[in-house]
């Protein structure tokens, strides 16, 4: 079974901040352990082609502000 790394965008990031912009939600098989919440994607990409993992982007709703 493959690896699956589970991140989604972090949701309160302004555009061109230098802050991770996403945050891990889980990891599914595979001995990887992951220390951090947020994580840069490169930096993301990087540990995913080094173990074989796939990664798996969640698509988040935006919120509606005309409630």
């Amino acid at each position: 079974m493959a690896s699956k790394i589970f991140v989604r965008e972090r949701r309160k990031i302004e555009k061109g901040e230098k802050k991770p912009r996403y945050r891990v939600l889980g990891v599914s098989g595979g001995d990887l352990k992951i220390y951090v919440y947020h994580i840069r994607k490169k930096e993301l990409e990087q540990m995913a082609k080094a173990v074989g993992a796939e990664i798996v982007y969640i698509e988040i709703e935006k919120e509606n502000k005309n409630k």
